[in-house]
């Protein structure tokens, strides 16, 4: 199965279609760290790490990993061997925290983008996440919490999302 992003506003799996919000700069093939652009290409998802205290876990088919308070996602360029990785928070390490105090992370799924061997500089923390006001994102893809619900029942560990 592929979910496809039909256009910045629109997601659609299968036969239905989700609105959404994409990076504050819109698409990209050349994707660089902090250029708030959605990198353009097909891409495999991972699992789904969910904020037990906020969340029942949910029903899907992807491994969900509860979201810790010392979880973080490296985006540090000086730090190769960890970058676009998840980490154990540190202070040194330049990070995106995955245990915020808004919403946005309470449900996340990381694109696997710049995935198995990183290049530094060329992007990270690509996640689809929520949202509860639409406001562009800083590269990733963000759905409402019932529609990111609706999606998880449909997807699996196979799945692939089209950006175009």
């Amino acid at each position: 199965m592929t979910i496809v992003l039909k256009n910045k506003h629109t997601l659609k799996i299968k036969d239905f279609f989700f609105k959404c919000v994409i990076g504050k700069n819109g698409l990209s093939k050349s994707k660089k760290e902090g250029d708030k652009k959605t990198p353009k290409g097909t891409f495999g998802i991972q699992h789904l790490y969910f904020r037990k205290d906020k969340i029942e876990k949910p029903e899907c088919k992807l491994r969900c990993i509860e979201i810790k308070k010392n979880m973080g996602w490296c985006d540090d360029v000086r730090y190769h061997a960890t970058y676009n990785k998840l980490i154990k928070i540190k202070s040194k390490i330049k990070h995106e925290k995955l245990k915020r105090n808004d919403d946005k992370y309470d449900l996340i799924i990381p694109i696997k983008y710049n995935f198995k061997k990183p290049i530094v500089g060329l992007g990270s923390c690509i996640f689809i996440h929520l949202t509860k006001n639409y406001k562009p994102t800083a590269g990733c893809i963000a759905l409402a919490k019932k529609d990111f619900l609706i999606m998880l029942k449909l997807i699996d560990e196979n799945t692939k999302i089209k950006i175009i």
